[in-house]
């Protein structure tokens, strides 16, 4: 039998079709240097210069690293700062002016005119006396409303008090004094009802070593000052001016301090410090930048021969410098993006081990942040890389060839 009837001629012999296997097809980096011939090159290049790209990268790595932290952490403290003061933001207190008495029902009439639909309107009385408690005695500032819960903010406080006594719990600590106790303030017995948690309070007294009475267990009939406590900043500014059209129009009766303000100077530090803290962070990106230009132009002067070899053989000229842009590029992006997470990991381990919360940390800006930081790492490695990239392709290649 002949080779052709052993084959395919034989009708009693079947021969199994060739099929395609994954050896035949082209690699994955062929197709990818096909498609990406300049990206596919450049990273060819880097890989040859290991230790020196590696270097200019880590330049890039410790700018981008220095933004994202510092400006990270300057936002969350910002955040976590705004957080705990905010409820300060919103209060606006009134007080006799100087020389007065205290404020009447015609000065309460008037805040609470100023007041309506936009806060809570708390009038205080205030003194001094010695408490007695089961384990000791101490002196305390006295506080007569009828609602500390809106005065101070915070849970387990009662929204109406008509008797008994609001203990702050520093004062109860040093007393003894627990929910049920009994205090002695002048000869009268009061049960504690509440105890103020003085860490979660937003007041401009200091509730942990105050104690709050009904108003009746005051002999002044007057108030000391009023608090009101405003739905909002905005709210909280209205309240002011109005307070001040109604009441001091003729005289300076009283005395308006808006919290708003505080609040803002606090919001315009914190601005002053994140620029300052990114100022100083983005030298090193500056820097690192210098690094990227020193690397690519030496690269470009080493390699004159083999570039111009590349325009000798027809290679365009956009086509050296789209390579050797891509090398820049490639040097940012890896140095951006590890700056960047590496960065972001730091913040978040400084919030894991410190009372910084969580929630300051997560927030919108500081995503922006980062995004920003990468971008300026990249912006910089390419502006390091232009000048070497732009020399080099517009060299003739007769004297790239000479060296």
């Amino acid at each position: 039998m002949t080779e052709t009837d052993q084959s395919g001629d034989d009708p009693g012999v079947r021969v199994p079709e060739t099929e395609p296997t994954a050896a035949a097809d082209p690699a994955l980096g062929d197709r990818l240097a096909r498609r990406f011939p300049a990206a596919s090159l450049a990273l060819r290049n880097l890989s040859r210069q290991r230790l020196r790209a590696g270097l200019a990268t880590l330049g890039i790595v410790i700018g981008v690293f220095a933004v994202v932290t510092l400006g990270m952490l300057g936002t969350a403290l910002q955040t976590a700062a705004l957080a705990e003061l905010g409820g300060l933001g919103n209060q606006v207190i009134v007080s006799p002016a100087d020389g007065g008495d205290g404020l009447g029902a015609r000065e309460l009439g008037g805040i609470r005119q100023a007041a309506a639909g936009r806060g809570t309107v708390v009038p205080l009385k205030s003194g001094g006396a010695s408490v007695a408690g089961p384990d000791g005695q101490s002196f305390a500032q006295l506080y007569g409303t009828t609602q500390p819960a809106a005065l101070f903010g915070v849970d387990g406080v009662p929204e109406y008090l008509r008797q008994g006594a609001v203990v702050g719990d520093e004062l109860a600590e040093g007393l003894g004094a627990r929910v049920g106790s009994t205090v002695e303030i002048e000869g009268n017995r009061y049960r504690v009802v509440a105890i103020i948690d003085s860490e979660g309070t937003f007041s401009p007294i200091r509730p942990g070593s105050a104690v709050v009475l009904p108003p009746g267990e005051f002999v002044a009939d007057s108030y000391s000052q009023v608090v009101v406590q405003a739905n909002s900043a905005d709210d909280a500014r209205a309240i002011a001016d109005g307070v001040r059209e109604r009441l001091n129009t003729r005289e300076e009766r009283v005395s308006v301090l808006s919290l708003t303000s505080v609040l803002s100077r606090i919001t315009e530090f914190f601005a002053l410090l994140n620029g300052f803290l990114l100022a100083v962070a983005g030298i090193s990106l500056v820097v690192a930048g210098v690094s990227i230009f020193n690397v690519m132009l030496m690269t470009v002067s080493e390699r004159r021969g083999e570039i111009g070899v590349l325009r000798a053989v027809g290679i365009h000229r956009n086509e050296v410098l789209r390579t050797l842009l891509v090398e820049a590029t490639l040097l940012g992006v890896g140095g951006g993006a590890l700056g960047s997470v590496l960065g972001a990991a730091v913040v978040v381990g400084i919030a894991l081990h410190t009372r910084l919360p969580l929630s300051a940390v997560f927030v919108p800006t500081n995503g922006l942040v980062a995004l920003g930081a990468f971008g300026f790492g990249v912006l910089i490695a390419l502006v390091g890389g232009l000048y070497p990239a732009y020399r080099a392709a517009w060299e003739p290649p007769v004297e790239s060839l000479r060296g």
